[in-house]
């Protein structure tokens, strides 16, 4: 018997627009019957920029700018049609980058009690 499961990753660079965005998907994957774990926040990247103020001389004279990517993990099982097509729907916030996995497991065979192997379909937004 397989199984469905859809893994969504969103990544932001503005905390508050991720998470708005991760509720809009909860409250869209729990209004259909679906069940939803997360969202689980991944580890934020930091990117450091160091640039000089003068080109030529006061050499010590730097700035520094950093810019923050958030993540969150948000995975949804037990799906049915009507899920799909609700978060295929959705609207989210300007700048949030969102990408979906759909997720075929399948179950174990009953006569070597091995589980079988996973296949994976990626569709991004």
């Amino acid at each position: 018997m397989a199984k469905q499961k859809i893994r969504i990753k969103i990544r932001s660079f503005d905390h508050k627009v991720i998470d708005e965005a991760a509720r809009l998907i909860l409250e869209t994957a729990e209004k259909t019957g679906a069940i939803v774990m997360g969202p689980i926040p991944l580890p934020t990247d930091i990117e450091k920029f160091t640039v000089l103020k003068s080109t030529f001389v006061h050499k010590n004279a730097r700035d520094q700018y950093e810019m923050r990517t958030h993540k969150r993990l948000i995975d949804i099982t037990e799906t049915t049609s009507a899920t799909i097509e609700e978060l295929s729907n959705l609207s989210l916030p300007s700048g949030v980058d969102i990408e979906i996995k759909m997720i075929m497991e399948a179950g174990e065979d009953s006569a070597t009690k091995k589980p079988a192997k996973k296949a994976t379909k990626k569709a991004s937004k």
